[in-house]
């Protein structure tokens, strides 16, 4: 860490603080994983609630490798130049999901710019395979956005998924700084093609990277615009010094206000708190 860094640098409140846990469930899924050759981006993006949710039998798997094709300057997910697609990998996910006894599956995945539909048709067979092997779960898919291709974004509309998901992270103002390759606009752009299709749209946004609140609600106000109904809002931790300082840690009381002002502008549900992560209690949002 630099001089400048050292500066800036803002001591970790002590209301955050993880639960660590070494339960029974919490040993059983990470054997499952690791039997079935897969990856989470619980571990992969190292989310301060991996404990709480392997300990309740939950995680959300990471589908098409753990290498990312993009940096995004928030993300722990390696970057680089991704392996070739596991042809077996919806089939070991959905034997995952079965052997776990999910009732409630959360997928997500690297960025696949490496591939002429971003891995839309491998996440299309996944889902299908997860459902058919495990009849009557629901799923949420938290996707990329597939530079906004609409015959990628057809496959997962198509594919069964009861969620689809994708986060618009931050505020117009940061994005450049924030995701480097992905757009404000872009991301609205999916999410409204897929609130118009019909299937149920959720969105996630960090705070502490700089952003006022007024630019929140503004975030807000445009993610209703896109029909979505489901946010998540989480503290931005900062993964390691190589990415982005955190500006500011948000209290609780905060987030609460978050919760009740995007409440009374539309939502349906919302998830809001330090520790809050895109598929936080995600199953009861179905």
């Amino acid at each position: 860490m630099n001089a400048s860094d050292a500066k800036k640098y803002i001591k970790k409140p002590d209301w955050l603080r993880v639960k660590l846990t070494d339960a029974v469930d919490y040993r059983k899924v990470k054997s499952t994983l690791s039997h079935n050759h897969l990856h989470t981006i619980c571990e992969s993006g190292l989310c301060p609630n991996k404990g709480e949710c392997w300990a309740a039998g939950t995680a959300t798997f990471m589908i098409m490798g753990d290498i990312c094709t993009r940096s995004c300057r928030f993300c722990n997910v390696k970057t680089g130049k991704p392996l070739v697609l596991d042809p077996m990998e919806p089939e070991n996910v959905a034997s995952a999901v079965k052997n776990l006894n999910l009732k409630h599956c959360v997928l997500t995945s690297v960025d696949r710019d490496d591939l002429p539909d971003g891995g839309a048709r491998h996440w299309n067979e996944t889902i299908k395979k997860v459902k058919e092997i495990n009849p009557g779960i629901t799923i949420e898919a938290l996707i990329p956005d597939f530079k906004g291709y609409k015959s990628s974004l057809d496959l997962l509309i198509e594919s069964g998924a009861d969620i689809l998901s994708h986060n618009i992270e931050t505020v117009r103002r940061l994005t450049p700084q924030v995701r480097i390759y992905a757009k404000y606009d872009m991301s609205l752009d999916v999410l409204k093609y897929i609130s118009d299709s019909g299937v149920r749209s959720k969105t996630g946004l960090m705070v502490g990277l700089g952003e006022t609140d007024q630019e929140v609600y503004q975030t807000m106000d445009d993610i209703l615009q896109a029909g979505v109904r489901i946010l998540t809002i989480g503290q931005y931790l900062q993964p390691s010094r190589h990415h982005l300082n955190v500006e500011r840690y948000v209290s609780p009381e905060g987030f609460q206000m978050y919760k009740e002002i995007a409440l009374n502008k539309g939502f349906n549900f919302v998830e809001s708190g330090p520790l809050v992560r895109s598929s936080y209690h995600a199953e009861k949002q179905i």
